[in-house]
């Protein structure tokens, strides 16, 4: 749900081994269809486990087949370690599929290698999508990315150790101040990590972009402009390093701690509070762990927003398959097939009708909290040419901001400038 890692590792919160399966709607003999659509999708889990996601390709494959025999659908499904890499090679090689299902769109789109959703789906298979997905999708205010699946982000804490610490297990921190308190009690308590704050290179730009959220910051303004340096983003960080990190609340380093880390460490017991997606509850149930989920914690109170995390579907225009792409694009979004697929991950649809499905299924009922929030979310900003690029520098580099002897609006103003380098080396 690296900003693609979160998705990637939904379904069990670990990246699925390196690797690649091949599987077709239907064989290539006789009666085999007159296109033959090349799809290039993420495995949501293990590979060659039952909860591979090709046993859900193949079986939709087989479905659109049947009803759609002039067509044939080949999925080659990669796990998430390896398939923007095996991507980009089939695209720079001249050879890139018809269907993609990966993490990112916009390069493509700016080279005028993908199709406009609009040429792809009719006007009512659009409007399914959520507004605030459908946005994300847009190149300078034209769609080429279909959400796939998304996410969304809220406070977990553990209710166990709050009692240790003699804090309310109903009462979850909504300020900055009252987390500062709660871990305050934390430690004293003896928790050892009383506040998870992983901002290493897995997936700092979301731990980072949640809590400048909180403080009314973000990554861009409303025209797009990176804002990495703001005031507002400034003093978050320096929030950060003087009233968590420099008092020992967090583990030493954060710039050098991975959110899997920290999600794994929440699941044996060692954390206190810490920001997580749908994937934490589903490792955390396993370990018997009693949790509680709240809004994200703002600087004077619940913050307005979280972060919102989507995966993309783009169809590549090389190979002349519009209509044949268009047509399983529409089967892939049909309520049932969509929703077999979030409900199956224990990740959000991006369609109304699916959404509604999901607010209706109280076996679903723990999922309701994320989805509430998805409208409201504010996404990276995946539509600028450059983010891309600019998301690996802020992985990398953003921690430091927070580090004991760290300096935010040094850190800042270097990302920044970088991000504008980014910017301009963009194709127009």
């Amino acid at each position: 749900m690296d900003r693609r890692r979160f998705l990637g590792m939904a379904a069990t919160g670990v990246a699925g081994a390196a690797g690649m399966t091949a599987l077709s709607g239907c064989g290539d003999g006789p009666g085999s269809g007159e296109v033959t659509l090349k799809l290039v999708a993420a495995d949501y889990g293990n590979p060659g486990a039952e909860n591979s996601s090709k046993i859900y390709w193949r079986k939709l494959a087989d479905a659109f087949t049947k009803k759609n025999p002039d067509i044939t659908v080949d999925v080659t499904v990669y796990s998430w370690n390896d398939i923007s890499k095996k991507l980009t090679e089939m695209v720079e090689a001249g050879n890139p599929p018809d269907i993609a299902q990966v993490d990112s769109y916009a390069n493509w789109a700016a080279e005028g290698k993908l199709y406009k959703v609009s040429e792809l789906l009719p006007i009512p298979a659009q409007a399914e999508f959520l507004v605030a997905l459908a946005e994300a999708g847009e190149v300078r205010r034209v769609q080429y990315g279909l959400p796939f699946v998304a996410s969304t982000r809220v406070l977990f804490y553990n209710k166990d150790l709050f009692k240790k610490a003699g804090l309310d297990p109903d009462e979850p921190p909504e300020s900055w101040r009252d987390l500062k308190t709660a871990a305050q009690a934390l430690k004293s308590a003896g928790v050892k990590i009383p506040y998870g704050l992983p901002l290493g290179p897995e997936e700092a730009q979301g731990e980072a972009l949640m809590w400048i959220l909180g403080n009314g910051g973000s990554f861009v303004d409303s025209v797009g402009n990176y804002t990495l340096n703001s005031p507002e983003n400034v003093e978050t960080f320096q929030w950060l390093r003087d009233n968590l990190v420099t008092p020992g609340y967090t583990e030493p380093s954060p710039q050098r701690v991975d959110r899997q880390k920290m999600f794994d460490a929440f699941t044996e017991g060692d954390v206190g509070i810490l920001n997580g997606h749908p994937t934490l509850m589903q490792q955390a149930d396993k370990k018997k762990i009693s949790y509680g989920t709240a809004k994200l914690p703002g600087n004077d109170g619940p913050a307005e927003g979280t972060l919102g995390v989507a995966d993309w579907m783009m169809a590549f225009n090389k190979n002349g398959h519009r209509e044949a792409c268009g047509k399983f694009l529409a089967f892939v979004y049909e309520e049932k097939n969509h929703y077999a697929f979030t409900s199956q991950y224990g990740l959000l649809p991006v369609t109304s009708s699916a959404s509604q499905r999901m607010r209706k299924d109280k076996k679903q009922k723990k999922l309701w909290p994320f989805l509430d929030q998805l409208a409201g979310a504010e996404f990276y900003p995946v539509g600028k040419v450059s983010w891309a690029d600019t998301s690996a520098i802020i992985k990398k580099t953003i921690g430091q901001a927070a580090m004991k002897d760290g300096d935010p609006k040094g850190v800042l103003t270097t990302l920044q400038r970088k991000a504008a380098v980014e910017e301009d080396a963009a194709p127009s």
